[in-house]
């Protein structure tokens, strides 16, 4: 008797955050948190996809959308933020990350 179903595999096919990346995204994540930027947070994901939403209000529409996307085409990953007033396309977590450091997180004096 197995313990493993065959229907257990079918999850593999999904595009999932390393956890690496995750830990870079939680972490800023976090700093919103302390600044009382951000509430919430949901992961979604798909076959192609990977979605990490950002919610200023839990009842609220996301504030932002990092999303990590698989190009069948050209089978390479790219990384996008999608806010309310852009929709920014990364080749990597570590620019798209600066990105929303320097967009959210603006210095107050």
């Amino acid at each position: 008797m197995s313990l493993v179903s065959s229907s257990s595999t079918s999850n593999n096919h999904n595009l999932y955050f390393s956890k690496n990346e995750l830990s870079k995204i939680l972490k800023i994540y976090s700093k919103g948190v302390a600044r009382g930027e951000w509430k919430d947070y949901a992961i979604d994901f798909n076959k192609n996809n990977a979605f990490f939403y950002i919610f200023k209000h839990t009842l609220a529409g996301p504030e932002c959308v990092l999303n990590k996307s698989l190009e069948r085409k050209r089978k390479k990953i790219f990384y996008n933020l999608k806010s309310k007033n852009s929709n920014k396309k990364f080749e990597n977590l570590d620019s798209l990350i600066t990105s929303l450091n320097r967009n959210i997180f603006k210095i107050i004096i």
